[in-house]
């Protein structure tokens, strides 16, 4: 998406200080990148000392040397680093969080606790005019859905997350909860987030909205079903957008591209860019038969077989879907920075560097 902060009249002077956690991310680091683009001059950006510097997850040593940003490394797990960090922040962006936790305590803590205690310190310094939480497409249950078939903001998020078996699930609807809590108890002004399938250089695997290759084959499942891709420039501009347009509190926006190709589509354009693979199509009916007799062994196991394909996960992640971005174009004004089919040729190009690398 493209948009011009200046056109826009953020809600906030060019010198305001501004605070993004995971700044070394995937997205994070384009959110940096965007809001010196737009002319921002205090930009402070926390990552944790742990935060992975390979796959590109680093900045460069001009942003480093650049007078407009602060670098701080820090935990948001210790209530000091995050009263440090948010001192004097008016936007804050919240990228921070932990993808790759499989238990729910350690995605729990990492996302839901972290987040608590930074939203304690916005409390405590009573400066904040916008925190920006950055959630994911993951809370949706997909089901009972306002408009059929297509999901949109106004769709009704996991109740019950836990009985997804999804950590990261579980702890993105903990995390939007505790957000809507503090903004309640205390009038933190927010908006959310949820980004679809973001992709691009960085980030090579195939989603598995389009299947999985976890019994040595690769199970497409996705069909003809949409993708909800969002490239990770055009994701970074909405974020950035969402923190500085005026008239926007507590609104929700999901952020997804244009022209979207269906899983079918995807796979066969990797297949014939990147490299070539065995793969089984599973139609719907099946994929949704089998969701379910795993669930139920795996409750009449008491566990011993993880409820990691049940019937709650096959609504969430392979029934059939469409996705509307029309609220991002509408409230925040944006255009699409980059073409889903340059997006598209600039992540496999990516792919096929990363295969011949490895």
């Amino acid at each position: 998406m493209l948009s011009d902060s200046r056109q826009c009249d953020p809600m906030i002077a060019y010198d305001t200080q501004i605070l993004i956690t995971g700044a070394r991310g995937f997205i994070g680091k384009r959110v940096v990148a965007r809001l010196l683009e737009y002319g921002f001059t205090k930009i402070r950006c926390l990552a944790r000392p742990s935060s992975n510097k390979s796959g590109g997850e680093i900045f460069t040593a001009s942003e480093f040397e650049d007078p407009r940003i602060e670098f701080i490394e820090g935990n948001l797990l210790s209530r000091e680093d995050c009263f440090k960090i948010s001192s004097d922040a008016q936007i804050i962006y919240h990228l921070a969080a932990s993808r790759g936790e499989k238990s729910f305590p350690d995605a729990y803590q990492n996302s839901v606790i972290t987040t608590r205690n930074l939203l304690d310190a916005c409390v405590q310094h009573n400066c904040l005019k916008r925190f920006v939480n950055v959630s994911s497409f993951a809370v949706y249950t997909n089901q009972d859905k306002p408009k059929r078939g297509v999901l949109n903001e106004a769709c009704p998020i996991e109740k019950h997350p836990a009985q997804r078996g999804a950590a990261y699930c579980y702890a993105k609807v903990k995390q939007e909860e505790m957000v809507i809590e503090y903004n309640k108890k205390h009038e933190l002004p927010y908006v959310m987030i949820r980004p679809g399938v973001v992709y691009g250089p960085g980030n090579e695997q195939i989603h598995a909205r389009v299947g999985i290759g976890t019994f040595g084959i690769f199970l497409h499942l996705g069909g003809s079903n949409e993708i909800p891709l969002t490239y990770v420039e055009n994701c970074a501009d909405a974020i950035v957008m969402a923190g500085i347009m005026r008239g926007i509190d507590g609104e929700v926006f999901n952020i997804v591209d244009d022209d979207l190709p269906s899983s079918r589509q995807f796979l066969r354009l990797y297949k014939q860019k990147v490299k070539r693979f065995r793969s089984i199509y599973v139609p719907h009916l099946l994929s949704y038969i089998l969701c379910y007799f795993w669930e139920k062994y795996s409750t009449w196991s008491h566990g011993q077989l993880p409820n990691m394909y049940n019937r709650k996960v096959w609504h969430a992640t392979w029934k059939k879907t469409e996705y509307s971005n029309e609220k991002l174009r509408e409230r925040l004004g944006l255009m699409q920075r980059v073409p889903t089919d340059e997006g598209l040729n600039q992540y496999f190009e990516s792919c096929r560097e990363k295969i011949r690398h490895a």
